[in-house]
C-alpha cells in the first residue's frame, strides 16, 4: 500500500492492518511503527517484480491511485468493487499518467447489498 493509505490507520492505532499477510508500504520517508510492516523506499516496480519471483500467493494492492498508476505494468488482475451509492469526490483508481491498457472481464459477482465485484485480467 502507499503511505497515504497506511498512515490514517496508524493514527487510529492500527499499525498492522493485514497481520495475516506480508505487508509492504511504499514510502521514501516512512519508518514503520510495526515490525510486521516492511517499508519499500526504492522503486516500487522493482520491489513488486522481486516479490513476484518469490513463492507464495498473489500480491494485493490496497488503495493508492498514484501507486496503482506506477504499478500498472505489473498488475495482472484488477478487482473493482462498485457500491450502490454515490459518496462524492474520491481518489481515482489510477492517479497519474498511464498507458492505455486493455483488460478482459473475467468475473462479476453481485452481493446481496447490491455491491458488484468485477474482476478483469490482463489480455
Amino acid at each position: 500500500m502507499g503511505r497515504g493509505t497506511y498512515e490514517p490507520g496508524v493514527r487510529e492505532g492500527v499499525t498492522s492492518p493485514y497481520s495475516h499477510l506480508g505487508q509492504y508500504v511504499v514510502s521514501g520517508g516512512l519508518t514503520s511503527p510495526d515490525p510486521a510492516v516492511n517499508v519499500i523506499s526504492g522503486d516500487p516496480v522493482e520491489a513488486v517484480r522481486a516479490l513476484k519471483r518469490e513463492p507464495g500467493g498473489g500480491i494485493w494492492l490496497a488503495g493508492g491511485g498514484r501507486l496503482a498508476a506506477s504499478l500498472l505494468p505489473e498488475i495482472d488482475e484488477l478487482v473493482l468493487k462498485i457500491y450502490p451509492f454515490v459518496l462524492g469526490k474520491g481518489i481515482g483508481v489510477f492517479d497519474g499518467d498511464i498507458a492505455p491498457t486493455h483488460l478482459a472481464l473475467a468475473d462479476t459477482r453481485v452481493l446481496g447489498s447490491g455491491a458488484a465485484i468485477h474482476t478483469y485480467a490482463r489480455k
